[in-house]
């Protein structure tokens, strides 16, 4: 492979925002990939795939490189010269990569891949606390799972197609896609491609939504013509999915402390043709209270810690603090309590996270179920899926219904 000066450049700028400044990797690297209208997807995704890919191995690359942040341009060429080396990659003459002591990097590779901080690159807290909650075998499996590059997989939107018309349509536009078992809506893509620049996406026929998170929305039992909520819609995902299970009858009503999240929810609803969704923004208490007891279904997608998404967010593994982890569970508490008086008698309501951290996930329902507001209801199933064991994110989801 060789290397361009403007493409390495372009890189390096990237993780000097995405270290030094916290910004998210995902916003930073759209914003570089806007930086040269000539870059064609070859020069694109080289940008993209180092810049993820520096950011998923910064605590391994920066021991073998022995530096430590806040990093100068210097050291940022450093560890681009570490992720290169380990790649077998040919550095060219350039003043920003040279000394490169190539055999020292291979030997501190080696000896740093013994120890599993290191060799999966994670702080500290996070290797104990996954140890700890997983046990070490599971932990080990699974953040080693969690490093690898996650697939790109598209929810068919049954509003519009099918998965069978949708493979066709993108086989037109040179996307070849592969079905998922256990997934009826599910296509993954057999090579990464751009599919947001596709006629078919633009028409609304389908949505990135991982195999995992398409679960979520089946795993609530809804119905045309009910009543469901959906309280942390957020962007609507999970949202849009519902109202295609929903075949847009009845009413979905999508909140969200987030007014622009639900903007965007909005725009996303019109390309796909979802008309029955009511985003309400929740800015006060009152919001919530009118929907007490009138709900067949409510869907808590419960902001948590991320941890089985860690294949797509790397970033997050160094933007994460234990504490914040600690304050998650609260929220997430109250957020049971609170929603779940949404639910009618007879009712049931889907508790979800992206977490794989027991405690994040079914010690969460066991509490509740012991409190005051979770008598009324009983757990009829859950299902917990680790990235180790399907190739897919990390998720819980928890079906209890009201007596």
């Amino acid at each position: 492979m060789r290397l361009y000066r403007n493409l390495v450049f372009a890189t390096v700028d990237a993780l000097g925002e995405i270290f030094n400044e916290g910004k998210y990797a995902d916003k930073v690297i759209q914003k570089t990939l806007k930086r040269d209208k000539r870059w064609g997807s070859r020069d694109r995704s080289f940008i993209a795939e180092t810049t993820y890919d520096i950011v998923r191995w910064k605590r391994l690359y920066s021991e073998i490189a022995e530096v430590k942040a806040p990093y100068s341009r210097e050291n940022l060429f450093r560890l681009f010269a570490v992720w290169a080396t380990l790649r077998g990659i040919e550095l060219p003459d350039w003043k920003q990569l040279e000394p490169t002591p190539t055999r020292r990097i291979k030997g501190k590779f080696d000896e740093l891949s013994q120890i599993r901080k290191f060799r999966e690159s994670v702080p500290d807290w996070m290797d104990e606390m996954g140890a700890k909650e997983l046990g070490e075998e599971v932990w080990e499996k699974e953040i080693h799972a969690l490093n690898e590059q996650a697939p790109v997989v598209l929810r068919a939107n049954t509003l519009k197609t099918t998965k069978e018309k949708l493979q066709q349509e993108l086989q037109k536009e040179g996307i070849e896609t592969e079905f998922i078992s256990g997934n009826p809506d599910a296509l993954q893509l057999k090579e990464r491609a751009n599919v947001f620049s596709t006629e078919v996406f633009k028409n609304g026929l389908f949505e990135v939504q991982d195999a995992s998170s398409q679960l979520v929305a089946q795993f609530l039992e809804v119905e045309p013509g009910m009543r469901v909520v959906d309280t942390c819609a957020g962007a609507g995902g999970k949202t849009l999915h519902l109202a295609a299970l929903m075949e847009n009858k009845g009413q979905l009503i999508a909140t969200d402390i987030f007014e622009n999240k639900l903007k965007e929810l909005k725009r996303r609803a019109r390309r796909a043709g979802a008309h029955n969704i009511d985003p309400r923004a929740i800015d006060s208490t009152k919001v919530v209270k009118k929907l007490y007891n009138s709900a067949d279904r409510v869907l808590i997608d419960a902001p948590c810690s991320g941890l089985g998404v860690l294949s797509r967010n790397p970033d997050a593994k160094w933007k994460l603090q234990p504490e914040f982890i600690e304050t998650l569970k609260q929220t997430q508490q109250e957020i049971l309590k609170q929603y779940s008086k949404i639910v009618k008698d007879g009712g049931k309501m889907v508790y979800a996270t992206c977490s794989v951290l027991p405690s994040e996930n079914q010690e969460q329902v066991e509490i509740f179920l012991k409190s005051e507001e979770g008598k009324a209801f009983s757990l009829k199933k859950e299902q917990k899926i680790l990235s180790s064991e399907t190739g897919y994110d990390g998720f819980y989801m928890a079906l209890l219904e009201k007596k």
